[in-house]
């Protein structure tokens, strides 16, 4: 089970960007899925969370441009960055709570990280 983030690249001051996070495997059920970034030298840092019933939280900093939304029946997070600052630039992270049933009839629970996609915002 693992997941796959796209969408990272370049954006000037004020542009947009749209990061997808897909999962691959057989996964049971997700609940929190959620975005994370990290600057260099910073700590990282959550963007914004959706949870199963669709409760959604946000880091300060994007409150007003970010939005986040997820397709249950495609098991895929999107992040819709929209008035980019040269603040959000960082590596950006996906996350996701996952519990996968194994054929055996085991039951896991897993915290996921995608691989990482870069977002620059500079002019």
């Amino acid at each position: 089970v693992q997941l796959q983030a796209s969408g990272g690249g370049l954006a000037q001051p004020g542009g947009s960007l749209r990061l997808s996070c897909a999962t691959s495997g057989s996964i049971f059920s997700i609940n929190a899925m959620g975005w994370y970034h990290q600057a260099p030298g910073k700590q990282r840092e959550m963007v914004a969370v959706v949870d199963a019933g669709g409760s959604i939280a946000f880091a300060d900093s994007v409150k007003g441009r970010f939005t986040i939304s997820r397709d249950n029946a495609k098991n895929i997070t999107y992040l819709q960055m929209n008035s980019l600052k040269p603040e959000d630039t960082a590596v950006y992270y996906c996350n996701a709570d996952v519990v996968v049933i194994t054929s055996t009839g085991g039951v896991y629970a897993y915290d996921l990280w995608g691989q990482g996609t870069q977002v620059t915002v500079s002019s």
